[in-house]
């Protein structure tokens, strides 16, 4: 696995790991108190094969196994929202570890959402399955780290990013500056919204470290890429650099929306991480089986 260290750049800065999934093109963060040698796990992975719905978690033992070998204690469990394109190991990893996970506040409304578009009345009980969910400005710390939270819908109506010393958590509302911004056309997702939630995080300091969640290569540039710093980003995002107006933005993420297909974990994918990575309950036979609603989306 892809792994790539951003160093801490003195006190208060956090050590940061990000681990790359290929399979998702998702990044996974393992980010680190130099002092104290605490640490935080965030968006991490649960591998899972469509073809023949299959579920593994290599890519969380492997993150778990490197966290020890550095000698530092995980202590949270973090997610930044209940992510469509890949499956979470929140559940796998605090049972594993014992240690409390957490998500946005809104993902009881992102639940409510998705009951409906799976007839799953009962279905989803976020309160149970995460041990915090945030409130924007929520805040925590990670060893001798500040950590806070900053509500940032667009790409969903409940993400949140995580502000941890001098780096952001960003998730899928900026991609690296040459690809621009993520989409925002899922369920409860908005193209206005998620250009306001962008702003908020780029009135951060021009130095800050943000580390997006997804990076896929492009035809100019093969080597996989996550961090950039705002002033990189107001510098040079193709979507959103000093200059675009709201109006313009919100246009061209529209007509580039309607071109994408869903990905095609996303409707495996909700009905587990509303779970917090839990699969369901399994049936009288003793299996499970996911419910894939048909022409709904």
């Amino acid at each position: 696995m892809l792994t790539r260290h951003s160093p801490s750049t003195g006190s208060g800065s956090p050590d940061i790991w990000g681990f790359y999934e290929e399979d998702t093109g998702s990044i996974q963060y393992l980010v680190a108190d130099p002092q104290t040698r605490k640490g935080v796990l965030i968006d991490v992975v649960q591998n899972f094969d469509p073809a023949e719905a299959r579920t593994s978690f290599e890519s969380a033992d492997e993150i778990v196994e490197f966290a020890e070998r550095e000698k530092i204690e995980i202590v949270r469990i973090l997610d930044t929202h209940p992510h469509a394109d890949h499956l979470m190991a929140s559940a796998y990893l605090r049972k594993r570890l014992s240690v409390p996970n957490a998500i946005g506040r809104k993902v009881l409304e992102i639940a409510d959402l998705w009951r409906d578009l799976y007839h799953l009345p009962d279905a989803f009980k976020p309160a149970s399955d995460f041990d915090d969910l945030f409130e924007d400005g929520a805040n925590f710390e990670i060893g001798d780290l500040q950590a806070r939270v900053i509500l940032s819908p667009g790409h969903t109506l409940g993400s949140i990013t995580y502000v941890i010393g001098d780096a952001a958590f960003v998730h899928d509302t900026l991609m690296y500056p040459d690809m621009g911004s993520s989409r925002a056309d899922f369920p409860g997702g908005d193209a206005g919204m998620l250009w306001e939630s962008i702003q908020t995080i780029l009135s951060l300091p021009p130095e800050t470290r943000l580390f997006v969640g997804h990076d896929y290569g492009t035809d100019e540039r093969e080597e996989i890429q996550w961090e950039a710093t705002v002033a990189e980003h107001r510098r040079d995002n193709s979507h959103l650099r000093d200059g675009i107006t709201k109006d313009e933005f919100v246009r061209t993420r529209n007509e580039r929306d309607e071109t994408l297909s869903l990905p095609d974990r996303m409707l495996h994918a909700l009905q587990i991480n509303l779970r917090a990575g839990k699969l369901p309950p399994a049936e009288a036979d003793g299996h499970v089986y996911l419910k894939i609603p048909v022409n709904r989306l």
